[in-house]
């Protein structure tokens, strides 16, 4: 992956520890769950169901979302958390500009920013 001081989220377990055990928010286009890690960097994956569309469309909201986290998001996050985002149906539809808008909205929203 291309994130400066981010790695990706691999695992299956890695997703549901985070899903379980981390603090939730949404907006219309996407959810975001975040959990403390034990590391001094932070970790992201994305999730996007077979519901938001076919595989173009996933890809293109997962390539949305990656955009709008590494623009904006990527050196502002504390380091140390597990950041999930999931897409909502509703962003197959969307413009980048309203996943920027959502994706820096959530952040804001999670207080884990500098």
């Amino acid at each position: 992956m291309y994130f400066s001081r981010t790695n990706g989220i691999k695992k299956d377990s890695d997703f549901r520890k985070v899903y379980k055990h981390g603090k939730s928010f949404a907006n219309k286009y996407l959810v975001i769950y975040i959990l403390k890690n034990r590391s001094d960097t932070s970790r992201i994956g994305i999730s996007v169901s077979k519901k938001v569309g076919k595989a173009v469309t996933r890809n293109k909201v997962r390539r949305l979302i990656k955009e709008a986290y590494r623009l904006n998001i990527d050196n502002k996050i504390k380091p140390g958390y597990d950041i999930v985002f999931i897409a909502r149906v509703s962003s197959s539809n969307a413009s980048f500009e309203d996943i920027d808008k959502s994706v820096k909205y959530l952040v804001k929203k999670t207080g884990v920013s500098n």
